[in-house]
């Protein structure tokens, strides 16, 4: 732009905006001077250039979900109308019977017996029954005492079967396990009195109910953005209440792994105007009832010497052959190392039904995250879990590092019918679901005049869900813990 002050006559006072806005007085705001502050230009003066703006969103901490765990491990979803879950689950055939006191007798003049008292002893064995010390190996015989006259004895009185004078070195006088063999009778005698039940134990889940909400003003509904949210849409609160769904779907999934039930009595907890009963989670029935490896946090599972002791429990436990890990990333890394340094050029080889929970194609267990080695018979599918990765969640705590969810079908002893061995189920009845309920509510902002109060200036967006979790034979789950 041409220098204005060129064409002024030198009489003609030439104002420096700079210098009033100093702040000056009338007087020296008249004086004459040029400065490099009269030179602008077009683009300074009314911004005529176009702000460069990308787009596209940046997901600064890649996908942040955490759901998946329950549909990749296989659990099914199934509806139910009532307030708990009811399932049934066969007990051991056999059953080890712990006592934790003996007392040796050496006062009789040609066999000496042993006596005990323990009640989960007496209560299931009867006269006749041989019975084996797991340590000593030495079988036994009921002499007298028990369950054989339909009501349990004080004690039991026990004699070696071979007829031998009994020692103190036949069991272990500060407790043990014995073995129900069998038993034995002479000819002539009556059957026996008692007899063992089928052993079905019945569990229990209530549901539990999850909530969340997302609010959005009328104003904020409106204004448009820079960033592209997907499908041309410029809305913000668009973005917001996909997080808000997507974070309740985490959350929820999280209450299924780590609900607890409330051992709670009605009315005596004053903390609540309502009582719930909460619900048993996955780690919580695996602690309760399955299978728990513990190391330190700074030593995950790392040796094939591990690994065979587990496989050793999973044998003992009637486990099937192909289990699903889902661990964190120091476990997975332990594994790897482990793999490296020892067969890891023959671990995925040579079982036909190696990859069963993938229709035995090993391509798809690759395609969803899946890395797979055998050993002892067992093949094991490797997944990484981000619940356990992330540090606003468990990432940082290393209080659990894994899980292993057996690739198999339970039989519900009830119906018969075979179902993997998650379940989660939600409550629903004539059409109507509660697995995932999602309504607005609003003062007339985006077309919602359903809140009861037309006056107010907001869209709500609401989540329920009631639901619960099933763990079958978790005797067969695996937990990794710290």
């Amino acid at each position: 732009m041409a220098n204005l002050s060129s064409t002024r006559g030198t009489n003609i006072p030439f104002i420096d905006n700079s210098t009033q806005a100093a702040g000056n007085t009338a007087a020296n705001a008249s004086s004459y001077r040029v400065s490099p502050e009269t030179y602008t230009t077009l683009d300074n003066l009314i911004k005529t250039t176009k702000d460069v703006h990308m787009p596209q969103l940046v997901e600064t901490y890649g996908d942040q979900g955490i759901t998946g765990f329950l549909k990749l491990t296989g659990a099914i979803n199934s509806g139910g109308s009532s307030d708990e879950i009811n399932w049934w689950e066969i007990g051991r055939r056999h059953e080890l019977l712990s006592y934790s006191a003996a007392v040796i007798d050496t006062s009789g003049s040609t066999v000496d017996y042993w006596t005990i008292s323990d009640s989960t002893v007496v209560s299931k064995v009867q006269e006749n029954d041989v019975l084996m010390d797991e340590s000593s190996g030495v079988r036994f015989i009921v002499q007298n005492g028990g369950f054989g006259t339909g009501t349990a004895t004080a004690n039991i009185t026990l004699v070696r079967l071979d007829g031998a004078v009994t020692t103190t070195a036949d069991l272990t006088s500060g407790g043990g396990n014995l073995i129900r063999l069998g038993n034995m009778y002479a000819q002539g005698t009556n059957q026996p009195v008692a007899f063992d039940d089928m052993g079905i134990r019945k569990f229990t889940n209530p549901y539990m109910i999850v909530k969340d909400r997302y609010e959005v003003s009328g104003s904020q509904a409106t204004n448009i953005g820079w960033v592209n949210l997907g499908g041309g849409e410029y809305r913000w609160y668009m973005k917001g209440e996909q997080e808000a769904r997507a974070r309740f779907e985490d959350r929820r999934e999280m209450m299924l792994l780590f609900g607890e039930k409330r051992a709670h009595a009605a009315g005596s907890d004053t903390d609540f105007t309502n009582e719930f009963a909460g619900s048993e989670g996955y780690f919580s029935a695996v602690e309760d009832r399955g299978i728990v490896m513990q190391n330190s946090k700074a030593n995950p599972m790392d040796s094939f010497s591990e690994f065979d002791d587990l496989i050793m429990e999973l044998d003992k436990q009637g486990a099937p052959s192909e289990y699903a890990m889902y661990v964190n990333r120091k476990q997975d890394l332990a594994i790897d190392d482990m793999l490296a340094s020892g067969i890891s050029a023959g671990v995925t080889a040579g079982l036909a039904g190696q990859f069963g929970a993938f229709n035995n194609d090993s391509d798809m267990a690759v395609k969803l995250g899946f890395k797979s080695f055998t050993r002892g018979g067992y093949t094991f599918h490797k997944h990484d879990w981000k619940l356990l990765n992330d540090p606003t969640l468990l990432g940082n705590s290393g209080l659990v590092q894994g899980a292993m969810i057996p690739m198999t079908q339970v039989t519900d002893a009830r119906s018969g019918m075979k179902a993997p061995a998650l379940s989660m189920s939600y409550k629903e009845a004539n059409g109507y679901s509660r697995e995932m309920e999602h309504w607005v509510t609003g003062g007339g902002v985006l077309g919602h005049t359903n809140n009861g109060d037309v006056g107010t200036d907001q869209a709500v967006f609401h989540y329920r869900s009631e639901i619960a979790l099933c763990t079958r034979a978790a005797n067969q789950h695996v937990m990794l813990k710290a």
